[in-house]
């Protein structure tokens, strides 16, 4: 099996927009514009496609959007549209394929359609040949966990920018879900209806956890139920950290990538338990290979996967853990 190496590529999460009654100056928004110098902002309506399988033809991005100022997007004049790509498949002494962004296409927001709340608003598409021809690369050199990258660029009617850098906490979020960065994953497609329902989880007994000495989650295995995730190569189980231990924790998500046949554990995923800032689990160290599952969906019988239990040492020591899950 191919050893990947992958890099650290920070994910948001796009979340759509809710709006509630409130009085007058009560609105996330009333606040926003209040305090910003006649800004604006990208929010994300929906997003359409976010993940592009190897082979196949019509694989694309696709995101509505709406430009959100306090003129009712008459302040902002365009919009950038900036593409990248990120080789995260680097096999040992191979060439890193990295892209730097270019400016693919300038979106005039006079073009835009009005939505229902009186803002501007437009879907943009690319097809995954058309990312492949802007940044001179071929199909022959994606790997399933390579990234392409999409940001968006608010240019203003007196010349100001906004985009990704200007990003806070209260714009990435629920509210107005404006990253203006977006990361289309290419994948090998994984059915819906494999790797999904009951499995006995396990953790191998050759590799103890590190905080409690002995199953991460339960010794003899527990039955956890696995569903699909954000992507449809996502796959999800809930179970309790050290519930031997009897410590009296709930159980917690725990998210896997079934990227063409090796099985990626994100980064930063919490077990529910501190010694002083948290317990987290992600992917295993780089002398370990990560876990694997069957690529043609034909056998959705086992699932391994190596992963890093307490990756900050919070409890003293970090080490590689081997799950399994097995159908039942």
């Amino acid at each position: 099996m191919m050893k990947t190496y992958y890099k650290i590529f920070t994910v948001f999460a796009l979340a759509s927009l809710m709006f509630t009654a409130c009085d007058d100056g009560d609105a996330v928004v009333d606040t926003v514009t209040a305090e910003t110098e006649r800004g604006a902002i990208l929010r994300t309506v929906n997003l359409i496609s976010n993940e592009l399988p190897i082979g196949k033809d019509d694989a694309n991005f696709s995101v509505e959007v709406e430009v959100q100022d306090v003129e009712s997007g008459d302040l902002v004049n365009s919009v950038e549209v900036y593409l990248g790509f990120r080789d995260n498949t680097v096999e040992d002494g191979g060439t890193d394929l990295d892209k730097d962004e270019i400016l693919i296409t300038t979106l005039d927001v006079a073009s835009f359609s009005v939505g229902e709340f009186g803002f501007p608003r437009t879907t943009y598409t690319i097809t995954l040949p058309e990312m492949l021809s802007a940044l001179s690369l071929d199909g022959g050199d994606l790997d399933g966990g390579d990234q392409f990258s999409i940001r968006f660029e608010l240019v203003l009617d007196d010349g100001r920018r906004f985009s990704f850098a200007n990003n806070s906490g209260t714009l990435t979020g629920s509210f107005f879900s404006s990253p203006f960065l977006y990361t289309p994953t290419v994948i090998c497609e994984v059915p819906a209806d494999k790797f999904v329902g009951t499995y006995l989880l396990t953790t191998d007994a050759s590799t103890p956890s590190p905080a409690g000495g002995g199953a991460t989650w339960t010794d003899g295995g527990v039955e956890v139920e696995l569903t699909v995730g954000e992507t449809s190569s996502q796959r999800i189980f809930e179970a309790v950290y050290l519930a031997d231990l009897g410590i009296g924790n709930g159980p917690r998500p725990f998210t896997m990538d079934l990227v063409c046949g090796e099985v990626i554990i994100p980064a930063g995923q919490a077990s529910g338990l501190q010694c002083s800032a948290g317990i987290t689990f992600g992917p295993p160290s780089d002398d370990q290979e990560n876990g694997t599952y069957d690529i043609s969906a034909q056998d959705d019988s086992v699932i391994t996967f190596w992963f890093t239990e307490d990756e900050a040492a919070d409890c003293g020591t970090a080490a590689n853990v081997l799950g399994r899950l097995v159908k039942q």
